[in-house]
């Protein structure tokens, strides 16, 4: 699986114009399956994101997560994250995983979010979003798990 873990200040989704998923400071987590990705890889990437320590501690230094500092988690699905655009100009998602496979996985991985994690909102699966977001500092990181 593969997620593009944003460092936030603030993030929300929008479908056909309403607001479904918010949160203040956090995480604005992409995620995309790939074909024969499984619900252990969505587990392990998921337990990377909760501890990754990209939050300023009081010397300013990035050492706290997102558990540790209360922040909300925004996860979005989004299958481009397995584009190859290695054979021209126009992507190729064909490592991505099925719609029926990829949604199973992302409820999946939403579920476990919600069971480990206080405050998370979703997008939908599948739906054309308008993902708002301010990115802190920036950071941006892309995480992949095999």
């Amino acid at each position: 699986m593969i997620a593009l873990v944003q460092r936030v200040a603030s993030a929300r989704v929008e479908v056909a114009g309403i607001t479904i998923g918010e949160i203040g400071s956090g995480l604005l987590v992409l995620v995309c399956a790939e074909r024969g990705d499984t619900e252990a890889q969505g587990d392990k990437l998921l337990a990377k994101i909760l501890k990754l320590r990209i939050f300023g501690d009081e010397a300013g230094k990035m050492n706290r997560s997102v558990q540790d500092v209360n922040g909300g988690l925004l996860v979005v699905s989004q299958f481009t994250l397995a584009a190859d655009t290695s054979g021209g100009n126009r992507p190729s998602f064909t490592t991505a995983a099925p719609p029926d496979e990829g949604r199973g996985l992302y409820d999946h991985f939403v579920k476990q979010a919600r069971a480990q994690h206080p405050d998370v909102a979703t997008g939908e699966f599948a739906a054309d979003m308008k993902v708002h977001l301010v990115n802190d500092g920036p950071v941006t990181i892309p995480m992949r798990v095999s």
